[in-house]
């Protein structure tokens, strides 16, 4: 299973280069081990790109993806200190360029990359194949319309509730997607919408505990947040 597509794939909006600006290349350190990651320096510029805009205009889309957040480094630290089973099925949510799958995949996780931009996921596998790793697969995927009997053990997921209309998608994507005993790791900055991400869950009958973690730039300002671990209610 190299680096193939999953079946599905469907017509959800691909981000044109021209858009991105320069391409960076840069070192990041996550539990003493060092990744090196792609991705574009000026995400600002993307706004004004009539891509953007039209986007946008049609689904208020925007490319949230072109950043490295402090919450993908947090779930990041989490997946290093998981006591993984060998060869372990994950699916990672909106995986953009970002890390965690990245450090699932040198835990030895057998990963689906999914997201909801076509350049996100082109930038999230040249990134595992810069890092040694070609044993994952890509989904392009809308939360709202999964693909059918798509079922996993693993969900992984980080800082998706940046607006309040996408806790509600993504706790019925997490319901649907994970198997009976499996868990979700789920990463975020303590944003405005988590109480809703609380409650949500509850009504849904999924179960979930709390970790406070922190996560930021060696030397840098460190950035609270908490980690949530998802399961189907006993």
């Amino acid at each position: 299973m190299n680096a193939e597509q999953m079946p599905g794939m469907s017509q959800l909006p691909e981000t044109p280069w021209d858009a991105l600006g320069p391409i960076i290349r840069e070192r990041v350190l996550i539990e003493n081990q060092t990744f090196v990651i792609t991705r574009p320096n000026e995400s600002d510029r993307l706004l004004d790109h009539p891509f953007v805009r039209s986007a946008f205009a049609a689904d208020e889309y925007l490319p949230y993806w072109t950043e490295l957040w402090p919450a993908a480094r947090m779930l990041a630290k989490a997946i290093f200190h998981e006591p993984w089973m060998p060869a372990v099925e994950a699916l990672e949510i909106g995986c953009g360029f970002r890390l965690p799958r990245i450090a699932a995949v040198s835990r030895g996780l057998r990963v689906t990359l999914s997201d909801y931009d076509a350049t996100a996921l082109r930038f999230a596998a040249e990134n595992a194949r810069l890092n040694g790793f070609h044993d994952f697969r890509v989904l392009q995927m809308d939360w709202r319309n999964p693909p059918a009997n798509l079922c996993v053990p693993v969900l992984l997921a980080s800082d998706l509730i940046y607006e309040q209309r996408n806790v509600e998608p993504l706790v019925l994507l997490i319901k649907r997607l994970l198997a009976p005993e499996g868990f979700c790791l789920l990463t975020d900055q303590d944003r405005i919408p988590s109480a809703a991400l609380r409650e949500t869950l509850m009504a849904q009958g999924l179960e979930f505990t709390t970790q406070a973690v922190r996560a930021g730039e060696p030397g840098g300002r460190r950035v609270k947040g908490t980690l949530y671990r998802i399961r189907h209610r006993s």
